[in-house]
């Protein structure tokens, strides 16, 4: 089991369309057995993969004595499973402080893989007890970077806040996302940093939104799309590694 969780401190970088897709990818290209874990208390993954918003069971998932599996959802795709977000979830950093386990996700992470050969987690952005349970939780955490300084700081930001905690370190990977060639910031980001992955921005990644499916389920050959399954093949062999 491995667990990869598509996070950033600033929204608005195409976090949830990669998580989405990602999960799609190795579902379908890979074969997983996946679950797709939307933390976001917007719902917006759940919402892309056709789950309908009501009632705030997503926060209870984390009660004591609650079994996660039996909030899991079933998708439109052949092994891809959608553990769904709801506005309850709002509350979930004082649950995290009032339970004072520092392992909580970890601990339901570990019963959701009885299940599963990947998980995928959509975060909410921030830096918050979420963010710490994740990162503990996570095997590889995928950080989407558009090519600008505020949204580099934000890796720096994440860097330096894993750099400050004891015990293991999640393995950091980013990925510039949006990428528009046609500006020179953008080339010049790509310039510094070049072994990083580039998802290049597409008009076709907001026809998920219209469409409530991943890209890869209407527009598999499309740029974005490949740079989106290329990124999964580089992530299947990190995680071998």
């Amino acid at each position: 089991m491995t667990t990869v969780a598509v996070y950033s401190p600033k929204g608005g970088v195409g976090k949830t369309t990669l998580a989405v897709n990602l999960a799609w990818t190795a579902a379908t290209l890979s074969a997983r057995r996946t679950l797709l874990w939307d933390l976001d208390a917007q719902g917006a993954a759940s919402w892309l993969l056709g789950h309908e918003a009501g009632g705030s069971a997503a926060l209870a998932t984390f009660m004591q004595g609650v079994d996660p599996r039996r909030s899991v959802r079933s998708t439109a795709f052949e092994r891809l499973d959608l553990l769904p977000a709801d506005p309850s979830l709002r509350g979930l950093d004082q649950l995290f402080h009032d339970l004072a386990k520092k392992k909580r996700l970890r601990h339901l992470v570990e019963e959701l893989a009885r299940d599963r050969e990947r998980i995928v987690i959509d975060c909410p952005p921030g830096l918050t007890d979420t963010t710490d349970q994740i990162l503990r939780a996570a095997d590889l955490v995928v950080v989407p970077v558009i090519p600008a300084p505020l949204s580099r700081r934000a890796l720096d930001v994440i860097a330096a806040h894993v750099g400050r905690h004891k015990g293991p370190r999640v393995v950091m990977a980013p990925v510039f996302s949006m990428v528009d060639r046609r500006r020179a910031l953008h080339r010049a980001q790509l310039a510094a940093h070049p072994g990083w992955p580039a998802i290049p921005m597409a008009s076709v990644v907001e026809q998920m939104t219209d469409r409530r499916l991943p890209l890869g389920a209407f527009a598999p050959k499309v740029p974005a799309m490949e740079a989106v399954a290329a990124l999964w093949r580089r992530i299947e062999r990190e995680l071998a590694g």
